[in-house]
C-alpha cells in the first residue's frame, strides 16, 4: 500500500521524487524518504508525512540525476526513521524501496544474522536487502542476477527498486502481486518508475506496466524486461489517456470534496457509450461478448473489500430482482481462504477500485482455475485485476486521489446497474416496459446529482451539529441498506467516530440498546416499497428520545415533521436512488471531518489501494 517512485535520466532527480511523492501519498502516510545517487548513495528519511520530508532538506545539497523515493503505509515495524525507506545494505553501497510484504522474512532474518547481519529497522523490507547483498557477495554476481536469485525464494508481494552506488546509471526493478508502471521520456533518455501513474503524467504519456515475475533493468536510454529465468521480454508500450487537470484539487479545499463534486461527470461519463434511453439500449462488449455465459449462469459472486463490497451488496439486489438469478457478495480476504465452492459455468464479477486489491486479485486467479467466468469491474485502466480478468467494464471515474472512495462507488452503481439490466432484458426476465422506464431513470442520474450537491452547505450545518456525538447509527431497508453500511464506513474512515449500519427493521434485535437524546440515527428513507415501514422504524427511535436525521425525497412531508433533520434529495426510481442517497453520507462525513480539524484526504491508518493482505 506505499507509494513508490524513481527517476533515472538528465534531469535532477530529487524534485521530480519529492513531487511524485506528494502525488502518492494517498497510499501511505506514515514516513517518507528519498535516496540520490551522486558519487555517494545519500538517503534521507523521516517519520510523517512528505512535507515533513521535505523541509528537512531544505538547505541540503540534493543534486542527482537518479534517485527512489517512498512513502509508508506500515506493516512489519511502527511508523518511526529507522523503519522509513530506503533501506541500505550492510555494506552501504546498496538502497532499495519495497511496497508489498515478504511472509517469509523471519526465516531470512535468522539466517542472516547468523552470518552476522545487523537490523537497523523492524521491517520486512531490509532482510530482503540484506538478503539480496548476501546472495551478490557470496556468488560474486552482479545485482541483476543477486535480485533474480532472491525473489525465487521470497515468499509474498513486492515492488522492489533498487540502486546501487557501484552502478550509477542503472536502476533494478521486479515485482509480484503490486503496481509498477515506467514512464518512458518523450526522447528515450529518461524513466520515470511509480506505483500509478500520477507522478509521471506531466513528463510523459508513454508507459510499460511492469507484469507479475518480471525484472526491469532501467538505464537513461534503455529497459530492459526479464522474466526470473533471465529470458528477454518485449515491454508492451502504450499512450496513458489521463491529463494533468485530473489530478490536480482544481480549487477545491480537499481531493475528497472535489471528488464528491465530480460526481454528476463521472456517472455520465459511466453512462456515456453505453445507455441510450431513446433508443432503448445499452451497448457494453464485455456483456455482449459473453452473453450465452452470463444468461445461463446457475450463479453469481461478487467479490470485493471495503466501500467496493457495498456497491456489490446493492448488486446482489438489483441483479437478483431484475435477473432472477441467486447472487452472493463475497469479502475477498475471507473468499479466498475458505475452500469455496466454485463450479464451471458460476460467474465472479471482481469490483475494485484500484484494481489492483490484494485480496480480490487472488481470489480471482483462484477462482479463474475452478472455472470461473472472471468478470472485472474497475476504475485504473491497465491494472492487475482488469489483466486478469476474461471480460469486464471500466467505470471511467478518473483518479480518485481522496483516500475514501466517493465517486468510485457511485461509478460502480451505475455499471452494475447497467450489466443487471442488459442481462435481465437478455434473458426476458425484465420486461421492454419496466426496461426503458429504468433506462430513463438511470440517464437521468447525473442531471439528478447537482440537486442533491446544492445540500452541501445545509449538511455542513449539520455537520457542525453532531460533530462531537461519540457514535452514529445509520439505518435502511432494501436497496437503502447498502448505503446506510456505506454511510457508518465514510463517518468513520474520515472523522474516527464509531458508526453502525444496520438494516431498519434489524434494529429492534439489538442496536435499539443504544438509543438515547445523545445518539444520532440517520434514516436513509427515500421514498419506495419500504417508505412506510422506514416511518414506523423513525417512531422508534423518537420514542426513545434518539436524534433522527432523515435523507428523503423531496416533498415527503411526513418524514419531515418527524425528524429533527432532514435532507432532501429528487426522487428517483427505488433502484437507482441509491446513487442520489449516498451523496449526503459522503458530505456528512466530509464535513464532520472538516469540523474536528481532520486530514479528510488522508485520514490515519489508511490507505488507498490495498496491495497487501
Amino acid at each position: 500500500m506505499c507509494g513508490i517512485v524513481a527517476y533515472i535520466g538528465h534531469k535532477q532527480a530529487y524534485p521530480i521524487i519529492l513531487k511524485g511523492l506528494k502525488r502518492l501519498e494517498y497510499r501511505g502516510y506514515d514516513s517518507s524518504g528519498v535516496a540520490l545517487l551522486n558519487g555517494g548513495l545519500n538517503v534521507y528519511k523521516k517519520k510523517g508525512k512528505v512535507a515533513d520530508l521535505e523541509e528537512t532538506l531544505v538547505g541540503k545539497d540534493l543534486h542527482a540525476n537518479i534517485g527512489i523515493g517512498h512513502t509508508r503505509w506500515a506493516t512489519h515495524g511502527e511508523p518511526c526513521d529507522r523503519n522509513a525507506h530506503p533501506h541500505v545494505s550492510e555494506n552501504g553501497k546498496l538502497a532499495m524501496i519495497h511496497n508489498g510484504i515478504i511472509e517469509n522474512y523471519n526465516q531470512l532474518k535468522s539466517e542472516l544474522q547468523k552470518k552476522g547481519y545487523n537490523f537497523i529497522s523492524d521491517t520486512d523490507t531490509e532482510v530482503l536487502l540484506k538478503f539480496i547483498e548476501d546472495i551478490q557477495l557470496n556468488n560474486k554476481c552482479s545485482l541483476e542476477e543477486a535480485v533474480r536469485i532472491a525473489l525465487k525464494r521470497v515468499v509474498g508481494a513486492y515492488v522492489i527498486i533498487l540502486i546501487d552506488q557501484d552502478n550509477p546509471d542503472t536502476l533494478i526493478a521486479a515485482r509480484k502481486g503490486s503496481p509498477l508502471v515506467i514512464g518512458i521520456g518523450k526522447n528515450r533518455d529518461e524513466h520515470f518508475l511509480a506505483s500509478d501513474a500520477s507522478p509521471i503524467i506531466e513528463y510523459t504519456k508513454t508507459v510499460v506496466y511492469v507484469n507479475d515475475y518480471e525484472l526491469a533493468i532501467i538505464k537513461p536510454d534503455e529497459l530492459i524486461l526479464k522474466n526470473l529465468g533471465n529470458e528477454k521480454i518485449t515491454p508492451y508500450v502504450q499512450q496513458l489517456d489521463l491529463e494533468l487537470a485530473a489530478i490536480e484539487k482544481g480549487g477545491y479545499d480537499h481531493f475528497m470534496l472535489k471528488e464528491i463534486f465530480e460526481q454528476p461527470s463521472t456517472v455520465f461519463d459511466c453512462l456515456r457509450g453505453r445507455v441510450d434511453a431513446e433508443k432503448g439500449t445499452i451497448t457494453m462488449a464485455g456483456v455482449e461478448n459473453n452473453i450465452e455465459q452470463l444468461k445461463n449462469a446457475q450463479r453469481i459472486i461478487i467479490i470485493a473489500c471495503g466501500t467496493s463490497w457495498h456497491a456489490g451488496l446493492l448488486a446482489e439486489y438489483i441483479i437478483e430482482e431484475l435477473c432472477r438469478v441467486p447472487v452472493e457478495v463475497e469479502y475477498a480476504s475471507e473468499f479466498r481462504y475458505r475452500n469455496p465452492v466454485v463450479q464451471k459455468g458460476d460467474v465472479i464479477i471482481a469490483v475494485s477500485q484500484s484494481g489492483e486489491t490484494a485480496d480480490t486479485l487472488v481470489a480471482i486467479e483462484k477462482a479463474k482455475e475452478q472455472g470461473a467466468l472472471i468478470f472485472g469491474i474497475v476504475n485504473v485502466v491497465g491494472s492487475s485485476i482488469a489483466r486478469v480478468s476474461q471480460a469486464g467494464a471500466y467505470t471511467h471515474a478518473g483518479p480518485e486521489i481522496g483516500v475514501a472512495s466517493t465517486k468510485a462507488f457511485t461509478a460502480q452503481l451505475a455499471v452494475l446497474t447497467i450489466i443487471a439490466l442488459k442481462l435481465g432484458y437478455e434473458k426476458g426476465t425484465l420486461d421492454n416496459k419496466r426496461f426503458l422506464h429504468l433506462l430513463n431513470e438511470l440517464e437521468a442520474i447525473p442531471e439528478k446529482i447537482p440537486a442533491t450537491l446544492q445540500q452541501a452547505e445545509h449538511v455542513k450545518q449539520l455537520a457542525y451539529k453532531y460533530k462531537d456525538a461519540r457514535d452514529f447509527l445509520y439505518l435502511g431497508r432494501g436497496y437503502n441498506f447498502p448505503i446506510a453500511l456505506e454511510g457508518a464506513l465514510k463517518l468513520k474512515e474520515i472523522s474516527y467516530i464509531h458508526a453502525e449500519g444496520y438494516p431498519a427493521a434489524e434494529m429492534k434485535h439489538g442496536p435499539i440498546a443504544l438509543v438515547d437524546e445523545n445518539l444520532p440515527v440517520v434514516f436513509i428513507a427515500t421514498k419506495d416499497s419500504y417508505h412506510e415501514k422506514i416511518i414506523s422504524n423513525i417512531q422508534e427511535i423518537k420514542a426513545r428520545k434518539g436524534k433522527v436525521i432523515a435523507v428523503i425525497t423531496e416533498g415527503d412531508d411526513v418524514i419531515t415533521k418527524m425528524a429533527d433533520d432532514v435532507i432532501v434529495v429528487p426522487a428517483a426510481d427505488e433502484l437507482v436512488a441509491p446513487m442520489l442517497s449516498v451523496i449526503p453520507m459522503q458530505l456528512l462525513a466530509y464535513y464532520i471531518g472538516v469540523a474536528k480539524g481532520l486530514d479528510v484526504d488522508k485520514p490515519r491508518n489508511l490507505a488507498k489501494s490495498v496491495t497487501v493482505e
